[in-house]
């Protein structure tokens, strides 16, 4: 479903040239859910843009449903962004001024869905899923971080994306709330059957993956299954 092949990603300062990826290589099988830890400068938000399709690789290759988005040219790639891909953030990125389904709702805008009426009903639809039923008319200054969240979670899943790409979903939460929102991307999950990759340096998200990819400088240490996360979690307690 998802593959990286020698992934190299170089960001040069001046004369200095700064390596953010080092050959990494991942399989990601469809409907998995996949975790990338590990500490800060590590590399995992540089694999998460190579994935999502909003940076191009210094060298190798991404490959999504057999395809090679790497040679994507810019527009075949922005249709890959707004067609395939659903993004959640650490800082939700919902639109102040709009009410709750209507930030759902410009996913599928981007999309090019003119119906209003589908679009509202798709938008109350999914937020119903992520748990936000009787809440589509408030506007995020009227809903929690938590809440937040989960409207940003059910913005990335409307549109029916190929995967979701999220990068710290939980880091901008309490631990209580970020553990309830971390099992509730496992649950739609399963349910919706989309291939999921968190990106995370905390390691309490490791036990709702199905296996956790260890980055380090720039480089996969190791890759666990779930049983094999969870163990490492006891331990690292």
């Amino acid at each position: 479903m998802v593959q990286t092949k020698n992934l190299v990603r170089s960001f040069e300062f001046g004369e200095t040239e700064v390596l953010a990826l080092n050959g990494v290589d991942v399989d990601i099988c469809k409907g998995e859910f996949a975790c990338v830890l590990g500490p800060s400068g590590a590399g995992k938000t540089t694999l998460l843009n190579m994935i999502g399709g909003i940076d191009y690789p210094t060298k190798g290759f991404v490959i999504v449903d057999g395809d090679n988005i790497s040679k994507y040219n810019k527009n075949e790639l922005n249709d890959f962004r707004r067609n395939s891909v659903g993004w959640v953030f650490q800082f939700f990125n919902i639109v102040a001024s709009l009410r709750a389904w209507e930030n759902v709702g410009l996913a599928l805008e981007f999309q090019g869905i003119k119906d209003k009426n589908q679009i509202k009903l798709r938008s109350y639809d999914m937020l119903k899923k992520v748990g936000l039923e009787g809440k589509e008319l408030r506007f995020p200054s009227q809903l929690s971080g938590g809440e937040q969240q989960r409207v940003a979670i059910a913005r990335a899943l409307v549109k029916k994306p190929k995967i979701i790409v999220a990068d710290e979903p939980t880091g901008n939460l309490d631990f209580i709330t970020g553990q309830k929102i971390a099992e509730l991307i496992k649950d739609l999950n399963k349910q919706e059957g989309t291939t999921l990759i968190v990106v995370s340096h905390d390691i309490s998200i490791t036990q709702f993956a199905d296996r956790v990819f260890h980055l380090r400088m720039g480089k996969i240490e190791k890759i666990e299954s779930q049983i094999e996360s969870i163990s490492y979690k006891k331990f690292r307690e």
